[in-house]
């Protein structure tokens, strides 16, 4: 299990906070009163240089660079004051984890974050008698971009509260680890990524993200990210020919009212958009954030480079207006990428250019300026907020001259069939009304009607 682990370290349990530093906090718009925790089992331990490997139909593979204790005594009822002298020293710890299993985890983070090897630790401790946690220096790297820098004194909770507070309540073993906590700055990673993560004096834990070779068996709650497996060829079909004023009258009749991007035009009204919604967030610009998130490797610039064929880029601007949020370069590079198309409740730079480019674009407003003049790109592959209406990941998006709806994944093909077969009944009213039909009794149709419609069809739509 944790036999090659240069250390030895053998926990017998490994405890993590969910929320433990200040600029996390921020992020998450909470400040948590205590700390709350979950657990990781002991089989992931693994070590400086092993894999990490994504499981097939995940995409959010995220890394969390943080700072581990590893307790030196067995350990129960002891004070803040003198916890740390039951810890034997810090370590360089990666919390790794899949999003696209937390939703089934219901918080308990076992299948996200308790994957065979998902907790790497450092090769080097230092020891905790003589470095005081809130001067530990602690980066995280992704393709040797650094992406998290902080210190201890960052902590919310320091580690001497955390050894405190668990052993009110249980027995710390030897060996056993708590991970801290991670700052501002932990996203998605793909596979060739490598992730680095420093803790001052102990050198660089580095690992590098792999693809599973298997899929996983479909025993219990699969990947969320599975449900961009593609449309039946007949779904797609029928999403391309529909309207979307059609697909909106089918959504109210399941019950889905909240399925209109509102406010958003075309880039191109003669294309036609389908395809799974990729999320990207945007947050209120506040400059230091944006001095930390805003760089090269942005969370939009990691958007665009990561998106797949298929996938339609969706932007939550908050509906402001006042800054760009996409333009003409990222829009080449979601072609090249084979996306199926953007969507923004924001400002669309380039506006000219988008426009002559084939891919199906949607915007609130055209203007000038950059994204930092009012945004910061703050995270992706996340529920989010776009024309006032509720996209998730792996959503169906499907957009004409009208606008756009978001269509649930499991409920599409019911959608599109049920729309189709709409609109076919559109087209025999509308053959009646040129022909002067009054509309009482024909739309909507009432008994007899209905009866000519099945005759009508009967005769391949012909009168």
């Amino acid at each position: 299990m944790t036999d090659r682990h240069p250390l030895g370290l053998r926990p017998t349990k490994i405890v993590a906070v969910h929320v433990n530093y200040r600029s996390r906090a921020a992020e998450r718009g909470r400040t948590p009163p205590v700390p709350s925790y979950f657990l990781k089992p002991p089989s992931t331990v693994s070590w400086d240089g092993a894999d990490l490997v994504r499981p097939q139909g995940c995409r959010r593979m995220i890394y969390e660079g943080e700072i581990a204790a590893v307790l030196g005594k067995r350990t129960r009822g002891v004070t803040p004051e003198d916890a740390l002298d039951h810890v034997a020293g810090f370590v360089a710890a990666n919390d790794a984890g899949v999003l696209d299993l937390r939703e089934v985890d219901r918080g308990s983070n076992l299948r996200s974050k308790g994957q065979d090897g998902f907790t790497p630790l450092g090769s080097v401790m230092i020891g905790a008698t003589h470095n005081d946690p809130a001067e530990l220096v602690l980066r995280t790297y992704v393709n040797g971009e650094l992406r998290q820098d902080t210190t201890g004194d960052e902590m919310i909770f320091p580690i001497a509260r955390l050894v405190a507070d668990l052993s009110r309540m249980m027995t710390l073993e030897p060996g056993d680890v708590i991970l801290t906590g991670t700052p501002a700055g932990s996203d998605v990673v793909h596979p060739g990524d490598v992730v680095e993560v420093e803790l001052a004096g102990t050198g660089r834990l580095r690992n590098r993200i792999v693809a599973a070779d298997e899929p996983l068996a479909e025993y219990g709650a699969m990947p969320v990210a599975t449900r961009n497996t593609p449309l039946a060829p007949s779904t797609m079909e029928l999403l391309r020919s529909v309207g979307t004023a059609t697909l909106s009258a089918r959504l109210r009749a399941r019950g889905i009212g909240g399925h209109v991007l509102a406010g958003l035009r075309p880039s191109r009204p003669d294309l036609r958009l389908v395809g799974f919604a990729r999320t990207l967030r945007y947050l209120p610009l506040r400059e230091d954030v944006f001095a930390r998130l805003g760089g090269p490797g942005n969370a939009q610039k990691r958007a665009v480079d990561s998106l797949e064929p298929g996938e339609v880029l969706v932007i939550d601007s908050r509906t402001e207006h006042g800054a760009g949020t996409i333009g003409d370069i990222l829009a080449l590079a979601a072609i090249q990428r084979g996306a199926a198309g953007i969507v923004t409740d924001g400002g669309l730079r380039d506006s000219a250019a988008v426009a002559a480019l084939d891919l199906p674009t949607y915007y609130g407003a055209t203007h000038p300026a950059v994204l930092g003049t009012r945004h910061v790109p703050m995270d992706m592959d996340l529920p989010v907020a776009c024309g006032g209406a509720l996209v998730n990941p792996g959503d169906v998006l499907v957009g004409d001259a009208d606008g756009v709806v978001v269509i649930p994944r499991d409920l599409v093909d019911d959608i599109a069939t049920g729309a189709a077969a709409q609109e076919d009944e559109e087209r025999f009213i509308a053959e009646r009304v040129r022909a002067g039909d009054a509309l009482h009794g024909l739309y909507p149709m009432n008994e007899a009607r209905r009866a000519e419609y099945q005759a009508w069809r009967a005769k391949g739509g012909k009168s």
